[in-house]
């Protein structure tokens, strides 16, 4: 089975969501079967290079509510042993970010890629980097694995460029519109962080319509919370 998890490193929902689902994934009995990868989505495409005080943009986009959009991720990011650190996270253009993590996929396969994705958030939401700065970035992915001499070189040049916006491209194709969105065998869709539970049940039903060979697709479960672009569901 393969899943492919649309996210933005700088969504705090796609960190929730991975998370549950891992959760979920963990209690499959077909898990060593299960092949993740993880696609580009960016929020704020058109965030500037030069990252910014993640508060100060969020109080500038959203005024007084942002306190509690903040407050409420953190509180249920702690359910599942994320450290949010708002104060500390920075506003940042992750369009380099996402072409490491083709580059983890391409080179290194998919749980070498699944290692950087939660470096990368972790680093983004609880350590303060700047996830687009292309020397913090070399250190993050150094930190997963990969070969410094070959992540500074491939930071440095144009690579993967054309495929990570041909991804994100194909996302709006696709209809994606909110973050994280789920998407089982290219068929089935889940959206938002669902809890464990709901995610379990999707694995579960996927394995059996894989099995049985019926190509109609079903619905899996409502959507849940995500951030669409720009926004995020408080």
């Amino acid at each position: 089975m393969k899943v492919e998890i649309y996210s933005d490193i700088a969504c705090p929902w796609c960190y929730i969501g991975k998370r549950r689902f891992e959760q979920a994934l963990d209690g499959f009995a077909g898990k060593e079967n299960v092949e993740v990868v993880y696609r580009p989505y960016q929020l704020v495409p058109d965030a500037p290079a030069t990252a910014s005080p993640h508060r100060a943009w969020l109080a500038e986009r959203y005024g007084p509510q942002s306190v509690a959009m903040d407050a409420h991720v953190a509180e249920l990011g702690r359910t599942v042993g994320i450290g949010y650190d708002f104060d500390a996270a920075l506003h940042a253009n992750t369009f380099l970010g996402h072409r490491l993590l083709h580059l983890a996929e391409t080179e290194y396969g998919a749980q070498a890629q699944g290692r950087l994705k939660e470096a990368l958030l972790k680093a983004h939401f609880t350590d303060g980097v700047d996830v687009g700065d292309r020397t913090a970035l070399t250190e993050v992915a150094v930190g997963a694995g990969l070969d410094r001499d070959r992540v500074a070189a491939y930071l440095a040049g144009d690579e993967g460029a054309a495929e990570v916006r041909a991804q994100l491209a194909e996302a709006r194709e696709l209809g994606i519109t909110a973050v994280p969105t789920f998407v089982f065998e290219g068929k089935w869709a889940v959206q938002g962080g669902q809890e464990a539970e709901t995610f379990r049940r999707v694995l579960e039903q996927v394995a059996t319509e894989i099995g049985e060979r019926r190509p109609a697709p079903v619905q899996v479960a409502p959507a849940g919370e995500a951030c669409a672009d720009g926004a995020c569901a408080i």
